[in-house]
């Protein structure tokens, strides 16, 4: 075969151009534009690792935006966001305020389990909502409605976040879902399902509640223990050694979740149904 001679430049020049390009590469993995004393190589990825952000958790305020305001700066506590009830506008957009940066700790969980995890705040995303939460009555207590300007804010911040972290549906929780032997907010009013048909959330299928039920009067009392027994494989924190007043607190929570017609956490066949659908739809 007749070889081909190729010019010594050119030879050059192609192995220039084959290095530069290799070096423009490398370049793109690496980040030491910012930080002059060394350079991250960052070519090779580790497979061990996964999202730190697992939770969104919606709180409401229980005091009016200024004092929400003050409360959520100072050191005691936080969240990353704040929704006003009427949120102000600004170009036409509607205004919420982020107190922390997504990638920082906030201290609105406390003492909280779901799913077998606990100490939420590590892993999670807390969004406050203005509204007073309930006032006590002789009827009971009586819980305040959320306006729709709030809520069109919070779907369309929530879907972002759900949407960035990948959240799944089981894992968008009230702060009463965390902790419901200390919380009851956001409450049995807030539209817990308009935010699941937005891709926000877990919600159950009527019909396989219905199927589930199977005939029998929803309120048909069922076994405390059983009952809990589902509710733990969903992610509230149950253990045997609660009193009653402990058991019924967990059963609320669910029913103000999923439920709110009736929250007075008695254990019944509706319920039972509910999440039994519930862990169907949304399996671990």
């Amino acid at each position: 075969m007749r070889s081909i001679k190729i010019p010594q430049i050119g030879l050059r020049l192609c192995l220039a151009l084959l290095l530069s390009w290799v070096a423009g590469c490398q370049s793109q993995s690496r980040v030491s534009a910012d930080n002059p004393e060394f350079v991250l190589e960052k070519s090779r990825q580790a497979q061990g690792a996964d999202q730190r952000i697992r939770f969104l958790v919606i709180h409401y305020t229980a005091e009016d935006f200024h004092s929400s305001l003050n409360t959520l700066t100072d050191e005691h506590v936080s969240a990353h966001y704040l929704i006003p009830a009427y949120p102000p506008q600004e170009g036409g957009k509607p205004v919420a305020w982020q107190l922390v940066p997504e990638s920082m700790r906030a201290w609105h969980a406390g003492a909280s389990r779901w799913r077998d995890r606990t100490n939420l705040n590590d892993t999670s995303i807390g969004i406050e909502l203005e509204n007073p939460g309930y006032s006590s009555t002789l009827l009971g207590l009586r819980f305040y409605p959320f306006p729709r300007e709030q809520i069109s804010l919070l779907t369309a911040l929530s879907r972002q976040i759900v949407t960035r972290y990948q959240i799944e549906p089981r894992n968008v929780v009230a702060h009463s879902d965390i902790a419901p032997q200390r919380k009851d907010d956001p409450g049995p009013l807030f539209p817990w399902q308009q935010l699941a048909e937005q891709g926000i959330g877990a919600w159950p299928q009527a019909e396989r509640v219905k199927a589930l039920l199977a005939g029998k009067d929803k309120q048909q009392p069922v076994p405390m223990a059983e009952l809990l027994a589902l509710l733990a494989r969903y992610g509230y924190a149950v253990s045997d050694d609660m009193t009653p007043a402990q058991q019924q607190r967990v059963v609320r929570a669910f029913q103000m979740h999923f439920r709110s017609a009736d929250y007075r956490g008695l254990p019944d066949a509706e319920t039972e149904a509910i999440v039994k659908a519930l862990l169907e739809q949304y399996p671990s």
